[in-house]
Order: C-alpha cells, then structure tokens, then sequence
C-alpha cells in the first residue's frame, strides 16, 4: 500500500494510503512463445544460443517491470533471460535421454513488488541416438547336426530415442554368401532353410548383424541410425564321419636278419570326427597268413616268425580300423599294408669289363662326333647282386658337364653302361686332349648308400676344324717415303690351333694398293717391292686386304692401311731462277716459291733477302715473300740522294726455305724497277699495268677491242645507210660529225710491248696529252710539265685504241712496269745526291713549280 501526506487549512496534516497492485505475466497458451513460459516444450536438438521464448507480463499501475529467472539449488542452467525485454535463450544442450523436464522459476517485478512462479518446460525427443546392442559379444554354439530352419540365437538391440527413432529392425550383411537369416523384427538367428552345417568343412562362422532405426528429425534434416556387431558361431562336433588312415600307402621291409617279434612297420588311422574324436581299435582282417600281428590300440605291425621260415617274398596284410562312440554305432575303415621280405644290403654296385671286373675304361676317338653318337668303343656293364630294393642303383658322369650323358640313369640289378655324345662342340682337340670322367654308380633307398666308380678316359685325335685368325681385323703401318725398295712395313699374325700341317699359314696380299708391296708367306711381313719408290705427294694412302690359309683352304681375311710419311725431299722452287718486278712506290711486289712436299711443315716457306745494294732500302714479308720500300722511302728522290743508282734497278736476292728437318732453301735473283705513279688512274692505266709483263695478254684484249668497234661501225654505218635509202637522200658527213663528242687525241707509246727489255725503266711508256688531260683534280701531279720532254725512239705501231666519250681522268696501274715519262728521269739526272730531307724539299718545290705552270698554260 502507497502513502500520502495532504495539508489541511489551520495547519494540519493528515496521512492517505493507496493499495499498489502486483505485476503479472499474460498467460497465452501452451503454443504461445510469450509468457509466462508455462506448458513450454522445446525439441533436444536445439541449437545453443537460439531465442526459445519471450517473457511477457505488465503492471496494473502501468510502472516498469522486469524480468528473472531462477534454478533450485543444485539444477542446471539451460536458459538465461535479458531483464527488460524478457528473451529467453538457450545457453546449454538438452539432452531428452538424460533429462526430460526442466523445473525454472520466473519471476516479474514493478520495483516494488515481485511475483515469481515455477514453470516445467517439457524436452521433446529427436533422432540422435543410435541403436545399441546389449549382451555383447555374441558367441554362439551350434552342433553340427541341427536342422535347417531352426532358431539357434536372439540377438536384441535399444535405442533411447522414442517414436520411429526407437524402434529397431535387424537384418544381416552379404545374406546372399551366409548360411544364416535373421527375424528384422525380433533379432532371432536362425539356419536358413535346406542348410547343413558341417564341423569338418567350416567349424566357425563369422555372422554381422546390422540394427537400424526407424529414422526421425534431427535439426530438421531425417535421420537413420544404424550400429553393427558380430555373431561368432562355433560349430560342434557329432560322430558323423568315419575313421581314416593317414600315410598311405604302407610299406614295410623285413631283412633277413630280422629277428621273430620284431615291429615291422605302424599304421595310423584318425577319427573321421575330430572335435571329440572317439578311441580307435586296429585289427588284421586277412594276408597275414599266421606271420604278422597288429596291436588293437597302436596300429603296430609285428612279424612274428623268423625271416627264413616266411614262404613268400610279398605279403598283402588287409588292416581295419574301427570307432565305437558310446550309444552310436560303429564306424570303421580299411588300409592295405605291403610288406616285403628282403635279404641284406651287402654287395655294393660293381662295373665289368669284357674280361671281368674293371674300374678303367679307354677309347680314342676323333673330335666333334655328331650329337646323339654311341660311343661303341666302349663295353661297361654295371651290376648289384642284392635284391629288390637294395639293388637300385643311380649312375652319373662326373666331369666337365653337358659333354656326354649315362643311359640308364637307374638301374635295378644290372644294365649295360651306354655314354652318349650330348655337346660335340665341347670335345674340341685343342681345349682337350684327353677327356678324363668318373662314371659313379651309387644307391638310391639304402641307408648304407653303397656306391664304386670306375675312370673312362677318352683320347681326341685332331681334325681340321680350325679357321686362321688373325690377331686383329685390320693393321695400321707407317713408312716414310724416304724408305728403300724392301723395306718392312708391318708384320701381320695370323694362328690355327689346329696341329700338324692344318695348323700351318701362309700369307698372301691382293688388292688395287698391294701393287708396291710384298709378304713372306711364313712370317706373315708385309715390305715394300725392291723396286718401290714410294712418294707421299703422289700417294700416301695404301690399304690392301691379307689372306691367311691353312692346307685345305680355309682362310680369313684382314685390312691393311699403310700411310706414306712425308720426308722433306723437296726444296723450294721459284718459277724462275731470275725475275723482274716493277715496283711502285708505296706498293709491294710479290714472289712465290712452290714445296712440293705433301705435309707440313715441309711444304711451310719462309722468305728472307740474302743479298742488297743497299741493304736498307727494302723490306721482306717472312711468310707471304711480299717485298716492300723501307717506311721511309716515299718518293725517287728519297732513293736518288741514298745510291748513285739513277736508273732506279736494283737486283736483290732472295732466298725461300722450307721448314722441314732437314731445311732446304733456294734462291732467286730478283730485279726491281722502281718507279712512281706519274699517270692518272684508270681502267685502260690500270690493265696496261697489270699485262706488262705479259705482252701477249695486251695484244689479245686490244685485238678485241678493235674488233668490237669494227663491229659497231659496221652496224652504224648499216643503220645509216638504210637511213638514207629511205629518205632517199644523203646526209652530209658533217651532220655526223655534229653528233660526236670532243675528244682530244692520245698517243701512248708503250715500250714494254718491244721484247727486249730498254735499258732505262723511266722510257717504257710515252704519253702525250693536252694539258686537260694531264692535269689531276688535286693540282698534286708532280709529273705535270712543260715543255713536253722530247720524243723516245717509237716502239713498233701499237693497236689503234677506240677514243673514249668519257673525259675522265686517265691513270695507267702497274704491276710489272711503271708508266712514267721520259723528261722524270731527265730532270731526276740533273739532280745532285744529296740526304733524304734535302732530297724531300726539292720534291715538294718542284711540284709547287710544276702546278703553276699548268694553271697557267692555256688549254687546246
């Protein structure tokens, strides 16, 4: 109850009390999810975390309320609330099976007041439990003779869940391969109809029993559980199978020292029923004819008269066995027991020759016989005196194996010995002379394994079954070619294991290159012929085939490659013991010496000037023999003011050497002309230059150039006259000469086209040109003058030359010869000797002269 204070008029208080009414939850229903949580029911499976439910309640007063809840002492959490909006969430995992109503207390309040209830919320089942088996494991005895059909084991199973979750069916695995089936819904095992089970075919079977649910909801998926287990079923055993004996057949051995009573041989018999296997009786139903017992409980054979008194020397004995299980009937088997009667062991195996006794056997024979040959020469006969058993033998060869075999391989008493040829490649006269063997004779059922051997010696005789071989298929000889007629080259081997004379060889040669050779027909050395010259440049390659033959012909063949080594037996050779070279300044000239060797470095020819006057003007290449002025010498001054040689001719000599050991050299006697290039280049200089040392060239390229023009002013002359004939008018000839271009006039002399030789190289050539012509485009002509020096004496009529349309400036290259002028060696006469740099100045004044003159001179 609230209360309040109110003033009254005059001072006075007076107190009222107002009621405060209790908050309350809205009861909604069962399947309400707000309240008061009353009749709640929530599914095990639910999730941890989820919202489950939503307290709800008011305050009549209209004040706040809030939300609680509690557990008794010693209860589990599952949900926690939030106090002001009332959710309720799961906080732990229910579990139906363990714990199906959950005691929780809510309670509301106001502030003031607080009412609390208990409320039981139901745990509703679902699927998560799989079926159990109980009573396990299942080991199961079945006798061996139950009827098919019959129920033999139950085998249960739970599961907690209710509902189709909880319920189970049973069924087994590969039922198809079993000899049991299962009731799906009770579990009972039974054999399955027409079965029979048999303990001495299979006494246990392994049976997988599979329990299943009925399936449910398990967070809102279907479910089916499912749990195995295995029925173990012994299978127990009946008298159902008779007895058998073990260890047939039997055979038994009485010697002829046995003594009366003696045991002979125990037969063994086992009950058919083995899991409770039953006592077992022995009898001997007939064949003993009064010798033999048997022992009821053992199975023990005896003789029971001495060896001498039995009558036969084989007894059959017929031998029963019998099983008496107790309130069954009887169950019994047969077994045939051979005995034999024997003397004793004690003769060992012996080998017979014609005469008697023989423990050594000889035969000679040739080598390689066909396979499957008898050796005949040979008369073994091999034989044991005991009997039966005792006189069973093996033979054998031993020695070098796969060459012969032994027939027989057993023998029983006595055979005749046969040794036959089983590997006619193996008897070979050169790996074996004498074949040595032991023919070994030994017993095979005895215990004293008595044996004898007796030596077969085979003596081989030879054949020719040999080729010659040669000790390599093919021979590498070396000669040099200095060598003398007869000389050896290579001695080729050639063996024939063969003996006597299929072992000796004789050696020929044949081939294109066996013509310089010959070989001793014994000793197999192959030289030259005596009159043999061999030469490396002509040939040094040689191969040729060697014949090795033995007296019937049979031979082998090998290869023979001789190489001739060069010798240096050749020196150097020029083309000519004396040459004249014309040599410009600034350019080389060249010699040549040949070797005619055929390797190097016999063939390698070095050059070097053996004589010069002066030694300093000119300068040698070693390896390629071009000779070249000192660097110094740039000009025929220079070489004016170092010799009073003023034709500018020098004779060296000059000397090519080989390289071989030992060297050879030779020399040559060289004449250089020197000269300058006075001429401008051109193609015309260039192959006037180049053919003047060789006339005839010259002759023939100007023939074919005046032939040329003779051809074109034929054609010319045709076109104009059919010209003409057309217009039917003649042309004057000056309208021609309109059309052709200006060119002056030039006079070459070439005195080098006279066979023999001027005295001065400086008057070889005579050029006569306008001044145009002979004035260089870089003013540096050094051969431009004027007055034009006089006239040399005229060489005989040189080939007229077509006048060239191009006024290009006309050079004359040499190689042989200079194109210089007459007036150079003139004015170089008037020059005194002086040194090198007085000698350099005078060209270059000279030259600066020569150019003024020219610029000056008008042109024609």
């Amino acid at each position: 109850a609230g209360r309040g204070v109110r003033a009254l008029p005059g001072g006075l208080m007076f107190c009222r009390f107002q009621a405060n009414y209790a908050p309350y939850f809205f009861d909604n229903g069962a399947r309400s999810t707000n309240g008061n949580m009353a009749l709640l029911s929530l599914s095990e499976d639910t999730p941890v975390g989820a919202h489950v439910y939503t307290l709800n309640g008011t305050d009549p007063e209209g004040d706040p309320v809030t939300y609680g809840l509690t557990y008794e002492a010693g209860s589990r959490r599952y949900f926690s609330v939030d106090g002001n909006l009332g959710n309720v969430t799961l906080i732990e995992e229910l579990d139906r099976e363990k714990e199906d109503e959950i005691e929780v207390i809510v309670s509301i309040s106001d502030g003031l007041s607080t009412v609390s209830e208990k409320v039981r919320i139901l745990v509703t089942d679902a699927n998560d439990e799989s079926p159990e088996f109980i009573n396990t494991p299942y080991i199961v005895q079945v006798p061996e003779n139950s009827p098919s059909g019959s129920s033999i084991f139950k085998i249960e199973a739970v599961d907690r869940d209710t509902g189709s979750g909880g319920s189970i069916t049973y069924f087994l695995q590969n039922i198809h391969a079993n000899k049991f089936a299962i009731d799906r819904h009770s579990g009972v095992l039974r054999i399955k109809s027409g079965v029979i089970l048999d303990y001495e075919k299979s006494r246990t079977h392994f049976v997988v029993v599979v329990a299943k649910d009925g399936g449910g909801k398990l967070r809102g998926d279907n479910k089916v559980f499912s749990a195995t287990t295995t029925v173990t079923i012994n299978v127990e055993d009946v008298q159902d199978t008779p007895p058998m004996f073990i260890g047939t057949p039997y055979y038994g051995y009485v010697y002829e020292d046995t003594l009366a009573g003696s045991e002979v041989l125990t037969v063994v018999a086992l009950d058919g029923d083995r899991g409770k296997p039953n006592s077992i009786h022995y009898c001997i139903v007939n064949g003993s004819e009064g010798s033999f017992e048997i022992s009821n409980a053992t199975g023990a054979i005896s003789v029971i008269k001495s060896p001498n008194l039995l009558k036969k020397e084989v007894y059959e004995l017929r031998v029963q066995v019998e099983v008496s299980p107790e309130g069954d009937v009887s169950a019994y088997a047969f077994a045939m027991v051979t005995i034999r009667v024997v003397d004793l062991n004690n003769h060992p195996p012996t080998f017979y020759g014609e005469s008697g006794p023989q423990n050594r056997f000889e035969l000679t024979m040739y080598e390689h016989p066909p396979e499957g040959e008898i050796l005949r020469g040979l008369k073994i006969t091999v034989n044991d005196s005991d009997q039966g058993a005792n006189a069973k033998f093996n033979l054998r060869l031993v020695g070098p194996g796969g060459i012969f075999r032994v027939v027989p391989q057993t023998v029983l008493n006595e055979a005749q010995v046969t040794i036959i040829v089983e590997n006619s490649a193996a008897i070979d006269y050169e790996k074996f002379k004498v074949l040595t063997f032991k023919l070994l004779a030994i017993e095979v059922n005895t215990p004293e394994k008595f044996s004898s051997t007796a030596d077969v010696a085979i003596r081989l005789l030879d054949t020719n079954d040999n080729v010659p071989k040669f000790s390599s298929d093919y021979y590498i000889a070396r000669i040099p070619e200095n060598s003398p007629g007869g000389s050896n080259v290579v001695a080729v081997t050639a063996t024939d294991p063969d003996s006597g004379l299929w072992g000796e060889v004789k050696y020929s040669i044949y081939g294109t290159g066996a013509d310089l050779f010959l070989i001793h027909p014994s000793t197999g050395i192959i030289y030259t012929q005596p009159w043999a010259v061999l030469d490396a440049e002509v040939n040094s390659k040689y191969n040729f085939y060697v014949k090795a033959e033995d007296t019937d012909g049979k031979y082998s063949l090998a290869e023979v490659f001789i190489t001739v080594l060069d010798v240096n037996d050749h020196s150097p050779e020029f083309n000519e013991n004396i040459q004249e070279k014309t040599m410009i300044i600034g350019s080389p000239v060249k010699i040549e010496a040949i070797d005619q060797d055929a390797e190097e470095p016999n063939n390698i020819v070095d050059y070097s000037i053996m004589q010069a006057d002066p030694a300093n003007v000119f300068d040698i290449d070693q390896s390629t023999g071009e000779i070249k002025l000192k660097s110094y010498i740039r000009s025929l001054d220079i070489i004016h003011n170092i010799t009073k040689n003023k034709d500018c001719v020098w004779s060296l000599v000059v000397q090519a050497k080989d390289r071989g050991s030992p060297s050879f050299s030779t020399t040559a006697v060289l004449k250089i002309d020197i000269t300058e290039e006075t001429l401008h280049k051109g193609p015309m200089a260039a192959f006037l230059m180049q053919t003047k040392d060789n006339p005839m060239k010259a002759l023939g390229v100007l023939a074919g150039v005046m032939g040329i023009m003779v051809l074109i002013t034929i054609m010319i002359s045709t076109a104009m006259f059919w010209r003409n004939k057309r217009s039917n008018k003649i042309m004057p000839v000056r309208r021609i000469i309109k059309k052709r271009q200006t060119q002056q006039s030039r006079t070459v002399r070439m005195e080098w086209l006279k066979f023999k030789r001027p005295s001065n190289a400086a008057e070889k050539f005579v050029v006569e040109e306008d001044a145009k012509s002979l004035q260089n485009e870089n003013s540096n002509n050094n051969v431009q003058a004027a007055p034009v020096p006089p006239a040399a004496p005229l060489p005989p009529p040189p080939p007229a030359l077509a006048a060239s349309g191009n006024t290009a400036v006309w050079r004359v290259p040499t190689v042989s010869g200079s194109l210089t002028p007459k007036f150079i060696n003139k004015q170089l006469k008037k020059r005194g000797h002086s040194s090198a740099h007085n000698a350099l100045v005078s060209e270059l004044k000279m030259k600066f002269e020569k150019r003024n003159a020219a610029m000056g001179e008008p042109h024609i």
